[in-house]
């Protein structure tokens, strides 16, 4: 196994080019995320019917993404990663423009069918990543890349609650705008970062889930990593999907305070993805830093959980911050582990395993909450953050399995 050479001038430039790409996508992204709730209402004219079919828009999104991820990588394995993150940049930018102008919830669900197609723009750039950062480094440009994801969730919204108050489709056609920038700047500017005597032919038998899963399950500290990412990605949802029913069951919190809490969730991860986390990962090594940020969430869950009052809420968005320390860690780890050739299988791997969670999180953390609630009353709103902060309790066996496995090159 080779490892990719310092970052000079040029492979800086390129991470920078790919930070700048990710950035507009999920702009573009989290712009469509306050509003087309709302264009499926308009659709419907029900908010029961609404809630079953934005139910199915996002269980076709994750499920397409489970499947079609690792196919996705290891065409970027093949073919280098450069084409196929611009064709995912041009398919989304058409998707946006094909829901602005969708004339029922057909045309809706066949967008979100595109989207989950071309989710290359989120899997692909870790393996650009990979390819141009010496991996001493690597676990600051993971947490860099994050910073993107974070700025564009705090922008994204924001640019579509205001559009969307003009004009519900207004804020797909600025995604689309916003994406189709993104395909015509990486078409300019992007190099291409995979050499072709690095690339791996492409076999149907390794890309799919099951397929990309084994084949990287051939390193030895793999699974450990793998058992803990698919325990965190499933701990990671119980905010997105309950916070507002949490925070208004217990606090009483409207909409525009569940959004401000949101914004600090947004700047405080971005702070610490794009300053702290290369600093704290060089201090504690990657290993310890794996075991940092999970005591972190574990912690930050179970605050949310009990919290008595709500400054403990913002105490918890502070420490929750930190917790994105393990997925730099974990990144910098398995991008060591890997073969050069297969860094793209195994962003696809991961990005399936990502999808598979948000298609099983919806029913585990609402059916927490309802219990919760259900069972003792408000008290227990908290429900589904502490079954958050059991899961990642339940990932330290796999951390610790991981750093004790060599990082060794495949076996058989």
């Amino acid at each position: 196994m080779t490892s990719p050479p310092a970052a000079h001038g040029p492979r800086r430039a390129a991470l920078a080019f790919i930070l700048v790409t990710v950035l507009l996508d999920m702009v573009a992204f989290g712009i469509v995320i306050p509003v087309l709730p709302r264009l499926i209402l308009d659709f419907t004219g029900s908010a029961a019917n609404a809630a079953w079919w934005q139910a199915l828009f996002g269980t076709a999104f994750a499920g397409i993404q489970f499947f079609l991820a690792p196919v996705l990588g290891a065409l970027a394995d093949r073919f280098g990663r450069r084409p196929v993150i611009l064709l995912s940049a041009a398919g989304l930018s058409l998707d946006y423009v094909l829901i602005a102008l969708a004339p029922n919830l057909w045309w809706l669900l066949l967008g979100r069918v595109i989207a989950g197609c071309c989710s290359a723009t989120i899997s692909v750039p870790s393996a650009y990543i990979a390819d141009v950062t010496p991996p001493d480094q690597r676990a600051a440009a993971f947490g860099k890349i994050g910073a993107a994801f974070g700025v564009g969730f705090i922008l994204g919204p924001a640019i579509g609650g205001q559009a969307g108050a003009v004009d519900p489709r207004l804020p797909f056609w600025i995604a689309a705008a916003l994406t189709g920038a993104s395909f015509v700047y990486g078409l300019i500017v992007l190099p291409e970062s995979l050499p072709p005597e690095r690339r791996a032919a492409f076999e149907w038998r390794k890309a799919n889930p099951v397929g990309a899963l084994l084949l990287v399950g051939r390193y030895p500290q793999v699974w450990g990593l793998i058992g803990l990412a698919l325990l965190s990605y499933l701990a990671h949802d119980s905010l997105p999907h309950t916070f507002f029913l949490y925070a208004n069951t217990r606090f009483g919190w409207d909409t525009s305070m569940v959004g401000w809490a949101m914004v600090a969730i947004g700047v405080m991860s971005v702070g610490v993805q794009g300053a702290a986390i290369g600093p704290i990962v060089n201090a504690l090594g990657e290993k310890r830093a794996l075991f940092f940020g999970i005591g972190m969430g574990v912690l930050a869950f179970t605050l949310y959980g009990l919290a008595w009052h709500p400054a403990i809420v913002f105490v918890a968005i502070t420490v929750g911050a930190f917790w994105g320390v393990w997925n730099a860690a974990a990144q910098s780890l398995l991008s060591r582990a890997i073969d050069p050739s297969e860094q793209g299988r195994l962003q696809g791997a991961l990005a399936s395993l990502r999808a598979l969670c948000q298609v099983l999180t919806p029913a585990l953390f609402n059916g927490a909450f309802a219990f919760g609630v259900g069972a003792a009353g408000a008290g227990l709103a908290g429900a589904p953050m502490l079954v958050s902060a059991l899961l990642l309790a339940l990932a330290l066996p796999f951390a610790f399995a991981a750093a004790r496995a060599p990082a060794a090159a495949a076996r058989g």
